[in-house]
């Protein structure tokens, strides 16, 4: 072990191995799907906290930091936390899902619009 603190900062901004997955093709939209999921990611954090602290609350009445960094939740409490976050995710990535779907749909094939437009 080193006397060194861990630096928290540089581990987070460090760059991932590899190249980075895209999904869109204009570059601005992959930036905000990466910053809308790393917003997700620590809103989701911030409920599981809030929920240690309203369980500590209404098991103890009061609680310290200590009591929040040592919680473990029990199977039921971890049931429910998984639960909300399926939750809380489905209802984040709703509108992209959307899009998603939507552009799956199948178009018709060129001979059958060809057809179509023949009749007009």
């Amino acid at each position: 072990m080193t006397d060194t603190p861990f630096d928290w900062m540089a581990a987070a901004n460090k760059k991932a191995k590899g190249k980075r997955p895209e999904y869109f093709d204009d570059p601005e939209d992959e930036r905000m799907l990466s910053i809308l999921m790393a917003v997700v990611g620590e809103v989701s954090v911030l409920r599981e906290r809030m929920d240690t602290v309203e369980r500590l609350l209404d098991a103890k009445g009061t609680i310290s930091r200590d009591d929040i960094e040592s919680y473990t939740p029990d199977k039921e409490a971890a049931y429910e936390r998984g639960a909300m976050i399926r939750e809380y995710i489905y209802r984040v990535m709703r509108g992209p899902h959307q899009m998603v779907e939507e552009l799956q749909r199948a178009e018709p094939p060129v001979e059958e619009v060809s057809k179509e437009l023949k009749e007009i």
